[in-house]
């Protein structure tokens, strides 16, 4: 689905004016961010450029920092991580963080969540271990596999399906591609394409152009803090002096 034809409404995710800090140090400079629903986002920017921190800044992670920010018309800008998560928004953090002790099958349930409804009363997306290792075949092949065993994919895997278990409404997807062998990467980008198709939103942070423009249909680009472009993916694409100056290694 096209930035164009997404539904009418309240995004499902609203970020206006956020900033943030770390200790003194000024990360992000009045970032405005939305995710609509059904829609993949990619947040783009090279290393340092406050993607990750953008995301934390929405779980309430930081310590310091200020914006408006609303998910589900509710307001998130002050709120907890835990009862951001209660609400329907799941993270998936980079650095992937499962209980190496526990088992896959351990792991997932570890982050159940009950069912959920769409404000219109629709059913959102459930998802069970057995629904999730057919979206993650490597995972159904070792369910009683501990997680600290397995490789950097495969944990990269099982944190994104711990997520699902919770049920989101959408999801903060930090670098899936980051530090994995190629055919993971093709593996999740077909496990974000599924995800959409079942209606779960993504906010994708990412510096890989190849493997957005697979999944997503907007972006924004992020450098030293501050959005220097939003658009469709195809008009990113298109722009090659924004890539070269914001993406290009």
């Amino acid at each position: 689905m096209s930035a164009a034809t997404q539904p009418a409404g309240q995004p499902l995710l609203e970020v206006i004016d956020l900033a943030a800090w770390y200790g003194a140090a000024q990360i992000l400079f009045q970032v405005d961010v939305e995710v609509r629903r059904g829609e993949v986002v990619a947040l783009m920017g090279r290393n340092g450029a406050g993607k990750s921190t953008t995301l934390k800044a929405i779980m309430g992670l930081l310590d310091k920092y200020k914006g408006t920010m609303s998910f589900m018309g509710r307001d998130i800008s002050t709120a907890d991580p835990h009862d951001v998560a209660s609400h329907g928004l799941g993270y998936v953090p980079e650095d992937r963080r499962i209980f190496t002790d526990l088992t896959v099958l351990e792991n997932l349930e570890v982050g159940r969540q009950a069912a959920r409804q769409w404000p219109d009363g629709s059913p959102a997306p459930l998802w069970s271990a057995e629904r999730l290792f057919k979206l993650f075949p490597n995972l159904g092949e070792m369910p009683n596999r501990p997680g600290g065993s397995m490789s950097g994919g495969e944990q990269q895997m099982l944190t994104v399906a711990r997520t699902l278990m919770g049920n989101p409404f959408l999801v903060l997807l930090d670098e899936p591609s980051e530090g994995v062998a190629p055919v993971i990467v093709e593996q999740m980008a077909h496990m974000i394409q599924e995800l959409k198709a079942q209606g779960v939103s993504i906010l994708l942070s990412e510096q890989n152009m190849h493997f957005a423009e697979l999944v997503s249909d907007r972006a924004y680009v992020l450098e030293k803090g501050q959005i220097r472009f939003k658009g469709t993916m195809a008009e990113l694409a298109a722009a090659e002096d924004v890539r070269r100056a914001y993406l290009s290694v």
